[in-house]
């Protein structure tokens, strides 16, 4: 698969852009693990304009991390095209423009997924981006607003018309947000339309390598973005990588693999972030790796407020002594989360 001259092979697999998870530190673990490309956190063009730090944070890239995208979003033209500048001079491979985000506060302000509700409006932001960056520009979105205008063909043509050179479509409407199972059919009907040149990317529920096997070979998309799934399980993309290759399932990590994991994860936040907002922005994602042990519940709320990194590792080799002969290898504990 390419977006222009990036070769990205044959079925990359995609980190999708989440809010107050895909951080430097996580990108950095889901790389490693072999996420072939990744997604920023999404970036509120408004908030660019304004020089706002946490938006402006949200542009540093490590080489080690490409290829890369920053995601934008926003609900005026003249201010995404200035954001889609800004996000270029930081020197991303892609910039990607958020139209699938459903949260009330986005959406409910005509950004995002509320975007599908002004076709016009979306086609002609897209293309005075495309016309304002020289770097690749993709979208990603849904398939509509809600089950009465599933309209992600006329989109997607239009989109394409334009010069977006990649399209991810997320198998829900903006008015199912994240319930009931992703509908990958519409999915494919893009792909399979003759008309559609641009490289097509499947997103929606994809939580094992058989369900990813199973995706690309009913619809024949391009690639695969995994959302939800990574969070507290940032190794799916091994697991995907591995069951594509071979057929063969992975078992998951044991307690003593996760608790190697959460010590580097720890190490790369403190690193990137200083010791006092590294441990308090991990905690979102420590717990979430020890999903399913049994009698958790206390040791995961002193994992959550533990404020100092020495006092969370102490945590971490408790959790190792404490559950380190338990079999996490024969079952995948349910990840259901409201970001992707």
């Amino acid at each position: 698969m390419k977006i222009r001259d990036l070769d990205l092979g044959a079925t990359p697999l995609f980190l999708a852009p989440m809010e107050d998870v895909t951080d430097p530190s996580f990108r950095y673990i889901c790389k490693r693990f072999g996420a072939d490309m990744m997604y920023t956190e999404f970036v509120s063009a408004d908030g660019l304009i304004r020089d706002a730090r946490k938006s402006l944070e949200k542009l540093r890239i490590a080489d080690a991390e490409r290829p890369i995208g920053i995601q934008i979003y926003g609900s005026e033209i003249g201010p995404m095209v200035e954001a889609a500048r800004m996000a270029e001079e930081a020197g991303p491979e892609v910039i990607d423009i958020n139209f699938g985000c459903p949260v009330k506060k986005i959406a409910g302000r005509g950004a995002g997924s509320g975007m599908m509700r002004d076709v016009p409006k979306m086609v002609e932001m897209t293309r005075q981006i495309v016309q304002a960056v020289k770097v690749p520009v993709t979208v990603k979105t849904r398939l509509g607003w809600d089950d009465e205008s599933k309209n992600i063909e006329e989109i997607a043509l239009r989109l394409q018309d334009v010069g977006i050179e990649a399209l991810t479509i997320h198998g829900r409407t903006r008015a199912q947000m994240y319930r009931g199972e992703a509908d990958w059919t519409l999915i494919g009907a893009v792909k399979n339309n003759p008309a559609i040149h641009i490289p097509i990317i499947g997103n929606g529920d994809i939580t094992s390598g058989e369900k990813a096997a199973s995706m690309l070979d009913r619809y024949g998309v391009d690639g695969l973005m995994i959302g939800r799934a990574t969070f507290g399980r940032p190794w799916i993309f091994r697991e995907v990588r591995h069951y594509l290759d071979t057929g063969e399932t992975l078992p998951q990590p044991t307690v003593s693999e996760r608790v190697s994991l959460a010590r580097e994860h720890l190490a790369k936040s403190v690193e990137l972030k200083g010791e006092r907002t590294g441990v308090l922005e991990l905690r979102r994602h420590l717990s979430s790796y020890f999903k399913g042990l049994p009698d958790f519940r206390e040791t995961r709320a002193r994992l959550v407020t533990e404020p100092t990194a020495e006092g969370v590792a102490r945590i971490l080799d408790y959790i190792s002594v404490r559950w380190g002969d338990w079999d996490a290898t024969s079952t995948v504990p349910p990840f259901i989360y409201d970001r992707e």
